[in-house]
């Protein structure tokens, strides 16, 4: 029987998220992987799923809605993809966790759409930590004078923090990216409306991962180490 290339890709990835937590003295129950199945099968979402993962990542809102019912209801599915406002009300009930808000004007659409359902969302504010003009999300300094507007916004859970690193072969300039946001969490925890829910940080994908876990990465968006085949 040939072995299933999704598994491989699942069990390598868990193993080294495993390796390098222990290596940094963390607790591997603070690191959560994010299997992003975009442009993936529904049977390479199952494979991976019976192999243990319960979290997944979508870029497209359409994309997770074609994928979910195929699937266990006890999958946790996560936007990590740009969201526009116009379609905030099919993403806030679709996703657990929306890791892509990049702006004031977003995360107050989303407030709004969730008051209007009777719902609280639960969100990560995306920094752009690159400085790179391609890159979604404010910089530090536009979201520090926000912090006070976003924390008056109601049906919203601020948790945490998400970046995209400079995709780039230098080990240090990633790192420098990553350590930016662990200091940013640390920096506003205080000043946040719920300090002690604010505690996650999305970064780190299929090529820099393990570089994120050293920096204190708590929610990891692996998809093309896992659905190796799909890429090859």
């Amino acid at each position: 029987m040939k072995s299933d290339p999704y598994l491989n890709g699942y069990i390598q990835v868990m193993q080294n998220i495993r390796e390098r937590a222990l290596a940094c003295g963390r607790p591997i129950e603070e690191i959560t992987l994010i299997a992003v199945s975009k442009g993936c099968p529904v049977n390479a979402v199952r494979s991976v799923y019976q192999q243990g993962c319960r979290t997944f990542g979508e870029s497209r809102i359409q994309a997770a809605l074609e994928k979910i019912p195929e699937l266990p209801k006890d999958c946790s599915w996560h936007l990590i993809g740009s969201l526009q406002t116009n379609k905030v009300g099919k993403a806030i009930s679709t996703f657990q966790l929306i890791h892509s808000v990049d702006s004031l004007q977003l995360a107050q659409k989303i407030s709004q759409v969730s008051q209007d359902k009777g719902i609280t969302t639960s969100i990560l504010l995306q920094v752009n930590t690159s400085g790179e003009g391609t890159k979604h999300g404010l910089s530090s300094q536009q979201w520090e004078r926000t912090l006070d507007e976003i924390n008056l916004l109601s049906n919203i859970k601020i948790e945490g923090l998400m970046t995209i690193a400079r995709l780039t072969e230098d080990r240090e300039v990633i790192r420098t990216c990553f350590r930016q946001l662990y200091q940013l969490r640390e920096a506003w925890r205080p000043q946040m409306k719920e300090p002690r829910l604010f505690q996650q940080l999305s970064m780190g994908m299929s090529h820099d991962y393990l570089i994120a876990i050293e920096e204190g990465a708590t929610l990891l968006r692996i998809g093309a180490a896992i659905f190796q085949r799909l890429i090859e």
